[in-house]
């Protein structure tokens, strides 16, 4: 994984189509050991999660090329490189288990970012209903030391008008999208023991994310 935190370091200081023509066998090279990577954690993840359906990785990689017609910021390439590993590779609108490996910035996580509004409510009413059982996985002690507590970037900052605000859970149904995080610092990364880690955390996403797809499949 080193050599793809290096390609990530050269392209954000040479975030330009001229240097990344010249260098494109180093993003080549860094692609492929990512592939070989998002791959191997495919086979291991599907062996304790059967709903992901063996996609391949090139289903589940993102483009490193930015769309840069509607924003401020016109630099050409992404400064990461993401997979998000579900039933639909990462155009999939289910639970999945996402990969972010940028340099200082490195994450794995999962769970269903900015659902559709369809999903959204089927997701709110599983959890109306399931409180405490959505309540029980989120505050598992495991799940609490790998991910801390769910994403809050986007929660509402009041309750959603189709529930009763004095709901005790009230809380859980505030999330517009329902994901958490564990964070990574480079030498993590780049440690042997990388690929181990990185899938024992998606086995412990592995609960609220059978809870998220069993509320969308509804």
């Amino acid at each position: 994984m080193k050599e793809i935190l290096n390609f990530l370091e050269l392209l954000e200081s040479n975030n330009n189509k001229e240097w990344f023509n010249a260098n494109k066998v180093l993003y080549q090279e860094a692609r492929k050991k990512f592939e070989t990577v998002i791959s191997a954690v495919i086979g291991s993840v599907s062996a304790f999660d059967n709903t992901l359906g063996l996609p391949s990785a090139k289903e589940t990689i993102f483009r490193i090329y930015r769309d840069v017609r509607f924003a401020k910021d016109k630099t050409p390439y992404k400064t990461n490189m993401g997979a998000f590993i579900s039933s639909g590779g990462r155009k999939g609108s289910k639970a999945g288990y996402y990969f972010h490996i940028e340099p200082g910035k490195s994450f794995v996580g999962g769970g269903i970012y900015m659902p559709e509004t369809d999903q959204l409510k089927k997701i709110r009413q599983e959890i109306y209903f399931n409180a405490n059982e959505f309540k029980a996985i989120i505050s598992d002690k495991k799940f609490k030391a790998v991910f801390g507590s769910l994403s809050t970037w986007d929660k509402l900052k009041r309750p959603p008008k189709d529930y009763p605000a004095d709901f005790p859970e009230i809380e859980l149904l505030m999330y517009k999208s329902y994901v958490v995080v564990n964070y990574l610092k480079d030498k993590e990364v780049e440690s042997e023991d990388f690929f181990e880690k990185a899938v024992g955390i998606c086995k412990t996403l592995k609960p609220m994310n059978d809870f998220l797809n069993r509320a969308v499949e509804n």
